[in-house]
């Protein structure tokens, strides 16, 4: 029998082959590359102002807040449940202490599921009871000049309305209130009001005060007012007045975000060319404490952007998806409005909206970088706000800079072995394992000189109805 050889093997090798030949060769390397790296569009555009002793203080004119005026709700085997002591955001139980008055009338909620497009309360009829919405949207609504209904806003999660019942017996609903979805809201009738304040006598007392009590005068949003006379003739007596200040302004204090990062002295030592090994590790971990920087700028409960918005400045989606008409509404609660901050997939979803009506948004050039842009106001990606389970997000819209009283950025340059502004790496020490240890070091914060600098579109739904 005789053997029959492929054809490549018998063919002899005439040249160096691809593997051998790589032993002589050098590589073209790339630095170490990183997925996490962001535009991180935030910390480029906000306006930084350098902070002494890590402090930095927001004095403002004096003003009559009114907490965040959203009465916490919680769930139990699929009922909602008011909790107690949120209910002190109402105007007239601001201040009760009394936690047995408030369990007394949070106990007494009912609970009730309404369907889109019923009517919860109408404009005219008594107004007999305090609602608090659970879930849902639902539209406040007056009737227009010419007898059409207007919609004047929309609540949701938290908002509240007929607080008024609580101290007044025979008040008429000054709105009417319909739910744009399905919706599950809080009743507190006046007959259950009348049986918490039996109850506990304290209840009732401190709402008849609460009630007489002279409202202090102020302007449109809520500062001391200002006594100026205008338009006069002849000599009459003037005004005096005077402008008063916070007593407790707020401070800020620079938060941190910090690690220590290892590099063996060997790695260090031997395999140091051509790129500096200590050098690319403290690059990439400088990069992942950047994109925490953002993230805690918009979602840190403390001085976080989310966190921080205004009552008045949180605006609800009309039907879910952003559209040109939640823009606008979002855009009109400010003067000089210089950017839009939203999810990538919320942008997307303002897209399809837009497409879906014929509006084409404009792209203004930032940086090099064309940008969408709504009403000349580019709007800015950033994936460090959060999508919640639902598939809801939010948009942010701010006023930045001092000069015009908005939104700053907080840091602390010129720090002991400072690597970067507000940045340094300390060295450690070397441990007995040969491990160089530096500890890295980002300190920040971000500062709303006035409520009206930021504000937010909420419950954005950036999926498509099925």
């Amino acid at each position: 029998m005789t053997d029959v050889l492929a054809p490549d093997a018998a063919e002899k090798q005439q040249s160096l082959g691809r593997a051998a030949a790589r032993k002589l060769a050098s590589t073209t390397k790339t630095s170490p590359q990183m997925q996490e790296i962001t535009p991180r569009w935030l910390l480029r555009r906000l306006p930084w102002q350098e902070v002494t002793a890590g402090t930095y203080r927001v004095n403002r004119r004096r003003s009559y807040p009114l907490g965040d005026g959203l009465v916490a709700i919680t769930t139990e085997a699929g009922r909602a449940r008011v909790v107690p002591s949120e209910l002190c955001e109402l105007p007239l139980l601001r201040g009760y202490q009394d936690e047995a008055g408030l369990t007394a009338l949070a106990d007494r909620f009912e609970q009730r599921e309404v369907g889109p497009g019923d009517v919860i309360a109408t404009e005219g009829d008594c107004a007999d009871r305090v609602v608090l919405v659970a879930h849902g949207k639902v539209a406040k609504i007056r009737g227009g000049e010419y007898g059409d209904p207007t919609v004047l806003d929309v609540l949701s999660e938290g908002e509240f309305f007929g607080g008024r019942t609580l101290a007044e017996p025979d008040v008429e609903w000054e709105f009417s209130y319909r739910a744009d979805t399905p919706c599950t809201v809080l009743e507190l009738s006046r007959n259950a009001i009348e049986q918490a304040g039996a109850a506990n006598a304290s209840l009732p007392e401190h709402v008849r005060r609460a009630h007489a009590r002279p409202k202090p005068r102020t302007n449109k949003r809520g500062e001391a007012l200002i006594d100026i006379s205008a338009g006069h003739d002849g000599e009459p007596e003037l005004p005096g007045t005077f402008v008063d200040y916070e007593d407790e302004p707020r401070e800020y204090e620079l938060s941190v975000a910090q690690t220590v990062l290892r590099v063996h002295t060997r790695v260090a030592d031997l395999y140091n060319q051509p790129m500096d090994q200590t050098e690319q590790q403290l690059r990439l971990t400088i990069e992942a404490l950047r994109e925490r920087q953002e993230y805690e700028l918009v979602n840190n409960r403390d001085f976080g952007l989310l966190h921080n918005v205004d009552l008045r400045q949180r605006v609800q989606t009309r039907t879910g998806p952003p559209t040109p008409d939640d823009m606008d509404a979002l855009l009109g609660r400010r003067r000089k409005s210089r950017l839009f901050l939203a999810h990538p997939r919320a942008i997307a979803a303002f897209g399809m909206e837009c497409n879906q009506r014929g509006v084409y948004p404009a792209t203004v050039d930032v940086d090099g970088t064309p940008v969408m842009a709504w009403r000349n106001v580019p709007i800015f990606p950033c994936d460090k706000l959060p999508i919640s389970s639902r598939g809801t997000t939010s948009i942010l819209c701010m006023r930045t800079g001092v000069d015009d009283a908005g939104v700053v950025g907080l840091h602390q340059p010129g720090l002991p072995d400072e690597y970067e502004p507000s940045l340094n790496v300390r060295f450690m020490g070397i441990t007995e394992k040969g491990i160089v240890c530096y500890l890295v070091s980002l300190y920040y914060s971000v500062a709303v000189l006035v409520p009206d600098a930021v504000g937010v579109l909420e419950n954005v739904q950036i999926g498509r109805s099925a």
